[in-house]
């Protein structure tokens, strides 16, 4: 899994988070009170507006002190019977055709089935439900205020922020219950799909040659367009290779004389590794130390690259290396971005080294191991517990090289005029396997966030906004929240090609992003237009949430154990912009002619 951006921890982004959330209420609070008393004040002169202001600060407060939980749910329950109206649970019917179907579709010769899946599974719930709760919650409001059935409620105690709030959570409840379900058949149809039985074709097996420990190596059946090579020790016992990333054992079995070989379940196809990160610092081409390493022109930030053939290197540090944690040695594991000056042996991948070292400058490191990696790929080294040094001699991994728990990677990239991409997260330990199912979990996690914050987008929208008009604000919100760093990234100049009108210019002419537009009038009016459109953009793009920080669907496919703090940072973001929601949403009904 190649990750953009490495999550931050919980007990370092809560205080900053809320007192930001704080600070952005209470100007927006301001600037909507100033904004009404102006407005009322054209409208009706500064007395009139005055007390104007001060009812409605009054009528909002009493609003939210004496609102009543029990009327939430009431109309909650309302917008639940209202959704099972509209029909849908068409949209689980058609999740259960596209499983149905799925099989015929999906290529179980991949490389990697679980990903592939998993990857299925977690997308096509994701659009699905994110369209049912956009749907659900642009139409509901307009459509009861065409046909007048929102004066039967407005006519009874009931407060517009519980409308606002029911509908919101009646809306949450519904995508909550159908999303669970999907969750529980998507569960098992990954499951199903990748669980398969090899037999070992005992006519292929030999006795392995050249070999002190002797046994017996041979090939399993073919089965799911794929098989494996094994290899049986004289005790019975067995494994074969890794193949579509997984492997099985094998036992032999003897049953009334005759000798048959069970193999087991897959292994490493459903994981939840949990990594242990370092802190990475590079050397440039002569070997002096750099906090970066070199830019190849690729657009993102996140990740420098070292040189081929040089002195370049990327350095990790790592703590807690101890034998409790690594009884049987060290497994580094690593996703390094390849980009390459020039094609060569385009499926043999670039060669590299590895090498550990003690950090305490004793000189002491073991012998470089060659690897070869290529773009987008998982690479796992395991370190065994007694390794030799660069003269050849042994030495132990954690009396020698990491004698106080610390111990430092490096890699280096050997092919002249290619490059390693790197980011501190891109080399770990797997420190362990956590629950495949609870990380499963947390992936549908993910989406429920997303579609709490689509819902509440929706329901704020479709109170001053018709159906279609809210549906497409929606949508705006979404796309904006996606591309908030292609965004930002225009506006501080990172990125080249311009604002909006000068790629549009660009567009016409068909001139690549590089090339000045000719120096005149009329580029500079552009490049000022440019320039207010993208300070406006900035600021809305801030206010919005990232929604792509709240995907988890690389997380479970590539096999990664989603952090716990990152669950709650997506949860409580999401709450934040809930209440926000809420709070916009309320005024707008008030201030309706149907509220009054």
């Amino acid at each position: 899994m190649v990750r953009e951006f490495t999550p931050p921890p919980f007990a370092d982004w809560i205080w900053p988070a809320l007192l930001t959330f704080v600070q952005i209420a209470a100007v927006l609070g301001l600037i909507a009170l100033v904004g009404g008393f102006l407005l009322a004040t054209f409208r009706y002169g500064p007395l009139a507006a005055g007390d104007a202001t001060f009812k409605m600060m009054k009528r909002g407060l009493a609003d939210l002190i004496f609102i009543s939980p029990r009327r939430i749910f009431a109309l909650a329950w309302l917008a639940v019977q209202e959704s099972l109206r509209r029909r849908v649970l068409v949209g689980f019917a058609v999740f259960l055709l596209i499983l149905l179907f799925a099989g015929w579709f999906l290529d179980t010769n991949t490389n990697d089935p679980a990903t592939l899946y998993l990857s299925f599974v977690l997308t096509a719930t994701t659009y699905l439900v994110l369209l049912m709760a956009l749907f659900l919650s642009v139409f509901s409001l307009p459509a009861d205020m065409k046909s007048k059935t929102i004066y039967t409620i407005v006519t009874k105690p009931v407060r517009p922020g519980e409308i606002v709030l029911g509908r919101i959570l009646g809306f949450t409840i519904i995508g909550t219950l159908l999303l669970a379900i999907m969750g529980v058949f998507s569960y098992f149809f990954v499951v199903r799909l990748l669980d398969h039985d090899h037999a070992v074709e005992v006519e292929t097996l030999v006795e392995i040659t050249g070999s002190t420990e002797g046994g017996m190596t041979g090939r399993t059946s073919l089965v799911q367009s794929h098989r494996h090579k094994v290899e049986i020790g004289t005790d019975g016992k067995g494994a074969t290779d890794v193949v579509n990333g997984h492997w099985h054992t094998v036992d032999r079995v003897e049953q009334n004389g005759e000798v048959s070989y069970q193999l087991g379940p897959p292994r490493d196809m459903l994981l939840a590794r949990v990594p242990s990160y370092g802190e990475l610092r590079f050397k440039d081409r002569t070997g002096q130390g750099t906090t970066r390493g070199i830019s190849v022109g690729k657009e993102s930030r996140y990740r420098s690259f070292i040189d081929g053939g040089t002195l370049a290197a990327a350095i990790w540090k790592f703590n807690d290396v101890t034998p409790e944690r690594f009884p049987d040695g060290l497994p580094v594991e690593m996703v390094i971005r390849v980009f390459r000056s020039h094609k060569g042996e385009i499926a043999e991948g670039i060669r590299g080294t590895i090498v550990l070292r003690n950090p305490n400058n004793t000189g002491i490191q073991s012998s470089p191991e060659v690897f070869s990696a290529k773009d987008l790929q998982i690479d796992q080294i395991k370190f065994p517990r007694t390794l030799r040094d660069s003269a050849g001699q042994p030495i132990d991994l954690f009396k020698d090289l990491a004698p106080d728990g610390q111990v430092e990677v490096e890699i280096q990239c050997l092919d002249q005029g290619q490059y390693y991409g790197v980011a501190e997260a891109d080399l770990y330990l797997r420190a362990r396997d956590a629950s495949f199912t609870a990380n499963f979990v947390k992936g549908f996690l993910g989406i429920w966030v997303r579609m709490v914050l689509i819902t509440s987008f929706g329901v704020m929208f479709s109170t001053f906004l018709s159906g279609p008009v809210a549906m497409l604000a929606t949508l705006t919100v979404m796309l904006m929240g996606m591309y908030r760093d292609f965004i930002m990234g225009v506006a501080d100049g990172t990125i080249e090609g311009g604002g909006p009108v000068e790629t549009a210019i660009r567009g016409v002419n068909q001139m690549n992003v590089t090339s000045q537009l000719e120096p005149g009038l009329t580029t500079d009016v552009v490049k000022a237009v440019d320039a207010v459109a993208m300070e406006v953009m900035t600021r809305i793009v801030m206010l919005l949430p990232e929604f792509n920080k709240f995907d988890n669907v690389n997380y479970v496919a590539h096999g990664f154990d989603v952090p716990n703090d990152l669950v709650l940072v997506q949860i409580l973001t999401a709450l934040g912009f809930v209440a926000a929601m809420f709070a916009i949403g309320y005024f707008f009904l008030r201030t309706r002619e149907i509220a009054r």
